[in-house]
């Protein structure tokens, strides 16, 4: 099966205190790095990083080979950033896309292999989400068949949620692997540009 990652990176990161994209771990590893590493580990041939506010600098962090899209209108919220990244996925022929956050620098390559594998034999059909204790969180994973309207039902500064519980998407527990939690205080915070 041929699937291609998605990284959301466009994200002001207000109570961040600036852009996650820019973020780096306590060994100096940029976020988005270990992101796009993650998804290469865990499978995926192709990987797209959408970028948004300071795109230069955060796609200045992007490793090469991946694919960087800018989302013009990602102030407007998730949605906007998530449709871009879902259009130039799809221009890839993907069978599946898995979808992550920069902010989740502890995702294990095996939550993206084990929410993927429950995409079911037909993975072009299939939606699943990985859950931690019953609660939603990423990677999630979309069938190419689903793109189209999964992109059109994107609103405002919302993921697929919706359209995943509508179209009954498999919920994937995760918990063992990892704890599903996206980092909403710096860890080393940004780097210094000054």
């Amino acid at each position: 099966m041929r699937t291609t990652g998605i990284v959301l990176a466009a994200g002001a990161g207000t109570r961040f205190g600036g852009p996650k994209g820019l973020a780096l771990s306590r060994d100096g590893v940029p976020w988005v790095q270990s992101a796009v590493g993650m998804l290469r580990a865990s499978g995926a041939r192709d990987v797209v990083v959408v970028v948004g506010a300071e795109a230069d600098a955060v796609a200045a962090l992007v490793p090469a080979g991946a694919v960087v899209v800018h989302a013009a209108d990602w102030a407007e919220g998730m949605a906007a950033s998530l449709r871009a990244g879902l259009a130039a996925a799809a221009d890839l022929l993907p069978d599946a896309v898995v979808v992550t956050l920069v902010d989740t620098p502890d995702a294990p390559p095996s939550a993206v292999r084990r929410v993927v594998g429950a995409l079911g034999p037909e993975p072009a059909n299939g939606l699943a989400q990985a859950v931690y204790r019953g609660r939603p969180g990423h990677p999630v994973a979309i069938g190419s068949a689903h793109l189209t309207a999964v992109a059109a039902a994107l609103v405002g500064d919302r993921g697929a949620r919706s359209y995943l519980v509508a179209h009954g998407a498999a919920e994937v527990e995760c918990g063992d692997l990892w704890s599903g939690a996206d980092v909403d205080e710096p860890v080393r915070g940004l780097p210094d540009r000054s």
